[in-house]
């Protein structure tokens, strides 16, 4: 009774009238039989002139002008927006998407657009497209994944094997002797550990358009980039008799530095460490500390010697280097939020080495691609050719939960269900302990533990059984 009462509701919000709708339901069919069914299906039920209307508002056809109402509406009609990719395909684009239609390939957009650019301005029938297609689609096909293959081993096998031939030295930027970066297997590690500060924070900060190409503003921006503090820019000394520190600012570097004299009084006003009344007197500034407590006047130059004046929290140098006939600056340390505020900076190109930053300043989907650019540019640095898209799975192994986890014991590994699992990566005895204590349960249904109790994984063909029976005997 509730699927003919479900099944006339459904019809009614479809258009068609209660009468008709109880008919076909008294019939024993539900909205799936109705909208299969053609017209001379229809006509053993209801009159030509009914069943004509019901494929029309139900059937086949009715789904095609439902898409079209859904449009008006505003949702999304997905064959629309899937055609919408190829609009802008033209000329050699057009045709091979068209001879993709008539074979039936289901080549991706951005292989077909890669195949369009590699074929203009070279003179091929239309034989030849279809033929080059042929070859495309083959290795297309060979290249997809089989069903239940075992892609988190393969992965790890593909990077870790070629992770064995990595060197573990400090590499510098091409180019740019004075900015060390970490390269090889400890950087491999950082990435996949998804470390919050990289052991060489590093930034590549590109400018604008209109000034990319100006060395001047280059070394402006790096300036303001760069940490500067009292000591580079002032003589700091101890008057003992006075019991108070006298700062002298070396007019040079701060005309050079751009630094008012008044900023400095400010900053060092401002420090929590500096214990004393802070002026300023004419060309210089005094700090009086309370008479006789030496210790506290040592402390107070130090205190003033490391006091920030202008800078970027975290970047210590900026060094500008020609790259084709743009300026790039290179930083020693990072601060991507601070850097994308400045004038002057491209925020669509400036990036930074540290994933879990981008992740924090820009999201998870620019954190997973700087994950898979790290990656890759790191196996690449030592001539080591691995397939991106194990890299892309990691990354989406690391990223797809929305926050950043790293692979080890405190991410992705400490989290499996399979207590074996568990075991097998870090902490053996740990993690055994504590599974009989609470009574765990492993179901050994992935691929170590299965590997561990010696019993063939459940994927690849240990997911299939086959049993073979015989010949049956034929009969005399």
């Amino acid at each position: 009774m509730m699927a003919r009462k479900d099944t006339i509701n459904a019809l009614i919000r479809r258009g068609i009238d209660e009468e008709t709708a109880e008919k076909l339901a008294d019939e024993g069919l539900l909205l799936g039989d109705v909208k299969d069914a053609s017209k001379e299906d229809l006509t053993e039920f209801l009159s030509e002139e009914k069943a004509k209307e019901v494929v029309n508002k139900v059937g086949k056809k009715g789904k095609k002008k439902k898409k079209k109402e859904k449009k008006v509406t505003g949702e999304k009609d997905l064959e629309k927006v899937y055609d919408e990719k190829f609009e802008d395909l033209e000329g050699t684009g057009e045709e091979i998407k068209e001879i993709c239609d008539e074979k039936g390939y289901d080549l991706p957009y951005s292989v077909i657009k890669d195949i369009a650019e590699h074929m203009d301005g070279h003179d091929i029938s239309k034989d030849d497209h279809e033929d080059l297609l042929d070859m495309v689609y083959e290795r297309y096909q060979n290249r997809k994944i089989d069903s239940l293959e075992s892609v988190g081993i393969v992965g790890a096998q593909s990077i870790g094997e070629p992770g064995t031939q990595m060197t573990m030295r400090t590499f510098h930027h091409a180019g740019v002797a004075e900015i060390g970066v970490t390269q090889g297997l400890p950087r491999m590690i950082e990435i996949v550990d998804a470390r919050k500060v990289p052991s060489t924070p590093s930034m590549e900060v590109h400018l604008e358009d209109e000034i990319k190409s100006d060395r001047d503003e280059a070394k402006k921006i790096a300036s303001r980039l760069e940490i500067t503090r009292l000591k580079e820019i002032a003589d700091v000394e101890i008057d003992i008799g006075e019991t108070c520190v006298t700062i002298t600012p070396d007019k040079k570097r701060i005309k050079k530095e751009d630094i008012d004299i008044t900023k400095i009084t400010q900053n060092l006003s401002k420090k929590r460490g500096i214990k004393g009344e802070v002026k300023q007197e004419d060309d210089h500034i005094r700090i009086d500390v309370e008479e006789g407590k030496f210790s506290l006047l040592y402390e107070t130059v130090e205190e003033a010697k490391e006091t920030k004046i202008k800078g970027l929290k975290g970047v210590e140098r900026g060094v500008i280097r020609k790259d084709g006939d743009e300026f790039v600056i290179y930083t020693e340390g990072s601060n991507l939020a601070g850097v994308l505020k400045m004038d002057g900076v491209d925020v669509e190109k400036t990036t930074t080495n540290s994933p879990t930053e981008i992740y924090n300043v820009l999201g998870i989907e620019a954190a997973r691609k700087s994950i898979i650019q790290e990656a890759k540019h790191t196996l690449d640095e030592q001539g080591l050719d691995v397939d991106i898209r194990h890299i892309m799975l990691v990354a989406d192994v690391m990223t797809n939960e929305g926050t950043l986890n790293a692979i080890g014991r405190h991410g992705v590994s400490g989290r499996k269900t399979s207590v074996l699992a568990r075991a097998a990566f870090e902490i053996t005895s740990q993690h055994l302990l504590r599974a009989a204590i609470l009574g765990e349960e492993d179901k050994l249904d992935g691929v170590a533990e299965n590997g561990i109790v010696g019993q063939p994984i459940t994927q690849g063909t240990g997911a299939v059984n086959v049993k073979y029976t015989g010949h049956a005997k034929k009969e005399d």
